[in-house]
């Protein structure tokens, strides 16, 4: 599939889960699903979290908590790839107080309107969303102190792109703190081509040591992986999206459970000091 049509095809499927129309809990005869608080807490974020952001904005769509990792501090400027509908955005908007900003950007206009809707509710004023592509970010050179990402940067298959637009982006002495999806071992060739795969976050993920010489090949130094975790198994194993996954590929549950052992979840830290 070429590149564009993949984008394409990802845009629409969280265009769909901005809109309600699918998401990763959706249950159907085959498939039980999870609520999203559940799963974000199983990634970490607290009570305190999950209750602070806008009703909305979680999703449950992430791999981690990149907002603990990142220690921000009051006043800096972050810039979260792949914003969604908003939720670690608002997180951040509250660790870095009146004097700083977050900006948040995502290519699917449903997921813009959904996340300054709940801007909107919210009443922070040092927050906004910008639609754009995370290959193409639409943001100043050297304005941003801090880059967070939650399970966005596995889905573009112009990874280089993102994290050379990641290091333009960035202040010297910048930091960049993301949780992501990579894999430990080659996964079939009949998961790589499942779109829904790639929805997933699965299909589209670097081999661990691909996605680090990647970042260091875009001018990042000090890369380092603070955690690594097992793929949650528990997030797909009865959800609506699994089921298609086996439909798409002709793998049954059990191999494709030994193939996402191979699936790890991972933060990851760099930084610019040029």
């Amino acid at each position: 599939m070429q590149e564009s049509e993949l984008k394409k095809r990802v845009k629409k499927g969280y265009g769909n889960i901005a809109k309600g129309q699918s998401t990763h809990f959706t249950s159907n005869t085959c498939c039980g699903g999870l609520d999203p608080r559940e799963l974000s807490s199983s990634l970490g974020y607290t009570d305190t979290d999950l209750d602070s952001v806008p009703e909305g904005a979680n999703l449950g769509l992430g791999c981690g908590n990149p907002v603990a990792i990142a220690s921000l501090q009051p006043g800096e400027l972050v810039l979260d790839l792949g914003s969604g509908a908003g939720f670690d955005c608002f997180l951040a908007a509250r660790a870095v107080g009146e004097r700083g900003h977050v900006i948040g950007v995502d290519m699917t206009p449903e997921m813009i309107a959904k996340a300054t809707n709940n801007a909107g509710k919210s009443g922070m004023k040092n927050i906004e969303f910008r639609l754009g592509e995370i290959e193409s970010l639409p943001v100043e050179d050297d304005s941003v102190d801090v880059i967070i990402s939650n399970c966005v940067i596995n889905l573009s298959p112009e990874k280089d792109k993102v994290f050379a637009e990641a290091f333009r982006v960035l202040r010297p002495g910048g930091r960049m703190m993301v949780s992501d999806i990579v894999v430990v071992a080659s996964l079939p060739d009949v998961l790589r081509s499942s779109i829904t795969g790639h929805i997933a976050c699965v299909s589209g993920a670097d081999p661990i040591n691909e996605y680090l010489r990647r970042l260091e090949s875009s001018g990042f130094s000090g890369i380092s992986i603070d955690k690594e975790t097992e793929f949650p198994l528990e997030c797909l194993t009865d959800d609506v999206t699994l089921c298609s996954i086996i439909e798409e590929t002709g793998l049954d549950r059990e191999e494709l459970g030994d193939v996402l052992r191979s699936v790890k979840s991972i933060q990851v830290r760099a930084m610019k000091d040029r």
